[in-house]
């Protein structure tokens, strides 16, 4: 979606009504993504206003060079990280109690949103914030590494086991439905 250049230059000027118009466009995406790293909604919420905070705060800053909506998902995402930094409990350590060997079981299924949602539900924090890094914002090792203070080898690793975690907790569900 295009953003319109005059209602972004409104929001600069503190115009409520442009404010509000941005924000009921943008929020269903930025709340997809916030809720794929909170595994709360009430959580994604939450990460949703501060995320729009920061983008009210930071109109100033964004020079109309690239996508508008690219520059709100990257805010959205880094706040993301930064409430999950905060939290004590949050580690990027492989569970090896919990680990089952990979098999060869291929995913290639469509899945809704929803489904893609519950399923990272079931990963521990680390995995499911790699996961989504890269799979699906698309950043490389490197960026992640960069981003999250950690060795470009603990992202490789944390992305293979999340995708095996991802196979096996996908199989087992094909398991219940079949059996």
């Amino acid at each position: 979606m295009r953003y319109d250049t005059n209602i972004i230059n409104k929001c600069k000027q503190g115009d409520r009504q442009a404010q509000n118009s941005l924000y009921e466009s943008l929020a269903p995406v930025l709340l997809g993504i916030c809720r794929r790293y909170m595994k709360v909604h009430t959580e994604a919420e939450d990460v949703l206003v501060e995320t729009f905070v920061k983008i009210f705060q930071n109109l100033s800053n964004f020079n109309h060079a690239g996508s508008f909506e690219g520059w709100c998902k990257r805010i959205a995402v880094n706040e993301c990280l930064m409430q999950l930094r905060k939290r004590k409990n949050f580690a990027l350590s492989i569970e090896y109690a919990q680990f089952v060997p990979e098999n060869s079981v291929e995913v290639h299924d469509q899945m809704s949103y929803n489904e893609l949602i519950a399923l990272l539900d079931e990963l521990p924090i680390g995995y499911r914030t790699i996961f989504n890094l890269y799979v699906i914002e698309g950043y490389k090792h490197r960026e992640i590494a960069e981003k999250l203070d950690i060795s470009i080898n603990t992202s490789k690793s944390q992305l293979i086991h999340a995708k095996k975690r991802l196979k096996i907790i996908i199989k087992k569900k094909r398991s219940i439905k079949i059996g």
